[in-house]
């Protein structure tokens, strides 16, 4: 119990420290490397196209950096002798994706601006949103200027992130702890509109919930056997229209097709469940809060300045 009191007061703390750090304008790498970010597009589209599957991918690694003492590109450190990955955590290990896409793209940036000059972390946050537009959502600006951190942190990314089974209150705690509110929690779960599941993720939701679609259960039951290690990596697709960002997901949940119990429970009490209705029927409004809420969640804990590095590698810190 100390443990996880201690833990959550450095959750606070890195909170309120994020308060003094503030990101540039969508224009902080015009002068310094002005191709920088027609380079990240290009190269998200090519493996968005190669992968349909791979938008989700960086999506969802850029919400796991912000959630793990912010949006630093922590997650993307390998292993070393003295420090456990992110990649590594319960959460991330062996379902997080989408490394070699970034590695391509460090690269590829590197060169065109002569040298290291764009954090992995912004690389994350620009990526996540040309993602989103590329299979039909709508843009946002996204304001840069992080720096990358020299640490990881697994046991924080464990405590951190929210996972399938997570009732909403536990998970309205999660939220609340990075700054988030409510809204922020129906309207980035919405990102479940894109990508797929492993079996192993939604396996209690299938054969154990009672607000479940009985013929959706089932059909998901035959690439999920209820043994545990039987399947475990089947993969089935997160909506009814997973290559597609739309309000599908919100729809799905009010007729009890949601995937993952995390996000069935969204209608579990009325402030949330009202969000989930208005958004099923309004795709506007859905796509104008997803970039708002993409804005405050990129915002978390950033480093800038002399606060942090930009690495030269997105997997190792630069030598000192």
């Amino acid at each position: 119990m100390a443990s996880r009191n201690i833990l959550q007061l450095l959750v606070m703390f890195a909170i309120a420290t994020s308060a003094f750090a503030t990101l540039s304008s969508t224009r902080y790498y015009n002068k310094v490397c002005p191709k920088a970010l027609p380079t990240i597009k290009a190269i998200v589209k090519e493996a968005v196209k190669n992968e349909t599957r791979m938008a989700a991918s960086l999506l969802r690694l850029h919400f796991h950096d912000c959630f793990v003492q912010g949006c630093d590109g922590s997650i993307l450190l390998d292993s070393t002798a003295t420090m456990v990955s992110e990649k590594e955590a319960l959460p991330n290990k062996n379902s997080a994706r989408g490394f070699e896409v970034i590695d391509k793209i460090k690269a590829k940036v590197d060169e065109v601006c002569g040298r290291p000059v764009v954090s992995c972390a912004d690389i994350l946050a620009v990526a996540a949103r040309d993602s989103v537009v590329l299979l039909g959502g709508s843009s946002w600006d996204v304001r840069l200027g992080r720096k990358d951190s020299t640490i990881a942190n697994a046991t924080l990314a464990l405590f951190n992130l929210p996972n399938a089974s997570l009732e909403l209150p536990s998970l309205l705690q999660k939220f609340e702890q990075q700054g988030l509110n409510a809204k922020d929690l129906v309207v980035l779960s919405g990102g479940h509109t894109l990508g797929v599941s492993q079996c192993r993720f939604f396996r209690p939701r299938i054969y154990n919930d009672t607000n479940i679609n009985r013929s959706y259960a089932k059909k998901l039951q035959g690439s999920c056997p209820q043994t545990v290690g039987d399947g475990d990596t089947n993969l089935e697709d997160l909506d009814s229209t997973a290559k597609k960002f739309d309000v599908a997901y919100f729809k799905d949940i009010l007729k009890n097709k949601a995937l993952l119990h995390s996000d069935q429970v969204l209608v579990n009490n009325r402030s949330t469940a009202s969000y989930v209705k208005s958004y099923s029927n309004d795709r506007k409004a859905f796509f104008n809060a997803f970039g708002k809420s993409m804005i405050k969640m990129g915002n978390i804990g950033v480093l800038t300045d002399d606060q942090g590095e930009v690495r030269s590698s997105c997997r190792i810190v630069n030598s000192k």
